[in-house]
């Protein structure tokens, strides 16, 4: 109980106190976007780590949280009335969809980012999961979704901004997203939401479910035997995952000012896992960080190597599996088994 309480009060000293004191504006903005990615990546961790389902697929999620954000603020951006810029300037549309109207509610449009991932991961869960869709067949389905997903909004231009997304987003709730102290303040509500769901986690983990979760991971069939329903208990913690990444999406908005299918699609999908494996899927923060780490490699290598950055981004998800199948939140562990490893030597040597 006290190591996890340690660990948190240090991310919150790291995320609060010294990150803003020795970042400038624009690397804390791009801090920013990383900890967005750190909140899908802990629902996948949930999912995948813990309920053994290899997600592909998150960025479906993430795209409704991050397109119902973008299209109240786009609406607020536009005014009472009027029809947002990209529809102007496509001339396909003389008045507002009415599936647009209610997400110039500002409460509406804050529920749907988390509950309506949250009710299409319900409704493709129960059709997955009552089937006894998988493993393999899991993940090619969920990538399948995402692709799906990606091309309907490329086609929908009309209404969804097509390839080009929502883009130019210049305000937050009546806050001028131009103003570096405004952006500093979506930072700081980007990183309060990534300890909360860090928390969430936790406690979720360390409950009876969170037992039960890793007994269906481990041991399906038995946990049918004992009167458990597997599809019961996968469903809650891909329900989760989902609401994780449709909370990320809609922060992501601000933070970058914009969302497009190139974010959401199979690519961004696939890194999202890439960040779990290098950070140690089955632990609670290894997600967080290895999310963080591969973004922030692919930030750096990008501007030195562009063309090569995609080689090095399947070597970062291929050597931890290999070579370091808990990421690099195993290292912690191996450390004190290596120590005493080297205490019962001298003791065995011993006549």
């Amino acid at each position: 109980m006290r190591r996890p309480l340690i660990g948190f009060g240090l991310a919150a000293v790291a995320l609060f106190g010294v990150a803003p004191l020795v970042l400038g504006d624009f690397r804390l903005n791009l801090l920013a976007k990383y900890l967005c990615l750190a909140i899908v990546a802990v629902g996948i961790g949930l999912a995948w780590g813990r309920g053994g389902m290899l997600t592909l697929g998150q960025g479906v999620f993430f795209g409704l949280g991050g397109y119902a954000m973008a299209m109240h603020l786009k609406l607020a951006d536009a005014g009472p009335g009027e029809l947002p810029d990209f529809m102007q300037l496509y001339g396909q549309l003389d008045e507002l969809p009415w599936w647009w109207r209610p997400f110039a509610n500002p409460v509406f449009a804050m529920a749907a980012t988390v509950l309506l991932p949250m009710l299409v991961a319900l409704l493709l869960g129960l059709l997955i999961f009552r089937r006894r869709v998988r493993g393999a067949y899991f993940a090619i389905l969920s990538q399948a979704l995402c692709a799906a997903f990606a091309i309907f909004l490329i086609g929908q231009q009309g209404t969804t901004g097509g390839t080009n997304g929502l883009t130019d987003i210049r305000g937050f709730f009546g806050y001028d997203l131009n103003d570096p102290l405004n952006r500093r303040t979506v930072y700081f509500i980007i990183a309060a939401s990534l300890l909360a769901v860090l928390a969430l986690t936790w406690q979720l983990i360390r409950s009876r479910y969170g037992e039960l979760l890793v007994a269906v991971r481990d041991g399906e069939e038995r946990v049918r035997f004992l009167g458990y329903d597997p599809a019961n208990v996968k469903l809650v913690a891909y329900v989760a995952a989902a609401g994780m990444a449709g909370l990320a999406g809609a922060l992501f908005v601000p933070a970058v000012g914009i969302i497009s299918p190139a974010l959401i699609g199979v690519v961004p999908s696939i890194e999202f896992v890439i960040g779990v494996a290098v950070g140690g899927r089955a632990s609670l923060v290894g997600p967080a960080l290895g999310a963080v780490a591969v973004a922030w490699a692919k930030t750096a290598l990008s501007e030195r190597a562009p063309s090569a950055w995609t080689y090095f981004e399947g070597l970062l998800f291929i050597l931890p599996i290999v070579f370091l199948p808990g990421g690099l939140a195993s290292l912690a562990r191996l450390r004190p088994s290596w120590r005493r490893r080297q205490a019962r030597i001298p003791a065995e040597a011993t006549p």
